[in-house]
This record gives structure tokens, C-alpha cells and sequence, in this order.
């Protein structure tokens, strides 16, 4: 009679145990700081290329640089910022943390992306288009690059400037 108690607290236990590592896995998926960022640009070409929108790519240290915290402030959780960016641009963060680790397939995209761009400070705010050949190799037409500004309605400007020299670059 015994054994017959022990039996289902086991397979209680067990279950619990499963039920929460697969909880676990399933929330362990990368997300960008921001919603509505990509984090794969495969993901965010494929968007561009569906929107005809061109990619803003936001290089960051999110959990160490003060000032990408300073930017994600000022500029990216601004109702302003989201509202433009919604119809003006793709949104991809690649980030480079010291405090938590990303997946080895993102880590890797990042830093090609940042040696493709010759990123060598953050925050670094390239806009972009890209193309892929028939290797399925990415070609990229850079349009501009920023850094840190203080308000939303400063870095918009900027961003609608590059933009505006889409057709000419």
C-alpha cells in the first residue's frame, strides 16, 4: 500500500518537473528588447522586401552601454518613434550583451552584420536596403547611419533625410 502512494507523488513530481522545463524552453525564445523589432534579418529582409520599407538596424549593447539606454529611452519607447516607424521602416535590433547570452546563431549574424558595417561603437543606427542573389548571398545598399539623439522627433528627421535619398544612393 505503500509503494501505491509513492507512485503517483513520483509521477506528480516528474510531471511537474516536464511541465516546467518545457514552460521554460518555450519562453526561452529570443525576443528584441522592444516589441516590433526583429531580431533575425532574415525575418526583417523578408518584411522589407513584402513592405518595400527599408531595415533600420539599431547596434546596441542594451544591458551595459548608457548610451543605447539613453536612446532606447528618448527615441524607441516614444509613442512618436513607434507610430513613424510602423509605416517608414523595418525594425531590427542586433545586439551585443554582456550580461545575458543570445542564441549562437544570432550572436553570429550580429557580428557579421556589425564587421559588414564596420560597427566600432554603440549605439550605431544603420538604414538600409538588402538584396539577395541566386547563392542566396545578401547584397546592401546602405542608406545612413546615426547614433544617440535626444528626442524622437530629432532622430525621425535624421531617418526621413536617409530615407529620402533612397532613389538617389
Amino acid at each position: 500500500m505503500a509503494s501505491s502512494l509513492r507512485l503517483p507523488k513520483f509521477l506528480l513530481v516528474a510531471f511537474s518537473f516536464l511541465f516546467a522545463l518545457n514552460s521554460s524552453i518555450a519562453q526561452d525564445k529570443y525576443v528584441a528588447t522592444h516589441e516590433g523589432w526583429y531580431v533575425n534579418v532574415d525575418e526583417a529582409f523578408a518584411k522589407s522586401k513584402k513592405t518595400g520599407r527599408p531595415i533600420l538596424a539599431n547596434f546596441t549593447g542594451s544591458d551595459w552601454c548608457g548610451w543605447c539606454k539613453r536612446l532606447s529611452a528618448s527615441v524607441f519607447t516614444q509613442d512618436e518613434f513607434k507610430k513613424w516607424a510602423d509605416k517608414n521602416v523595418i525594425l531590427l535590433e542586433l545586439d551585443f550583451p554582456r550580461r545575458k547570452v543570445l542564441p549562437q546563431d544570432i550572436q553570429n549574424q550580429n557580428a557579421s552584420l556589425q564587421q559588414a558595417f564596420r560597427v566600432n561603437g554603440y549605439p550605431t543606427v544603420w538604414v538600409f536596403d538588402l538584396d539577395k542573389d541566386k547563392n542566396n548571398q545578401y547584397s546592401i545598399k546602405a542608406l545612413g547611419k546615426t547614433g544617440y539623439t535626444a528626442t524622437a522627433k530629432e532622430f525621425i528627421s535624421g531617418v526621413d533625410q536617409m530615407i529620402a535619398r533612397r532613389g538617389k544612393v
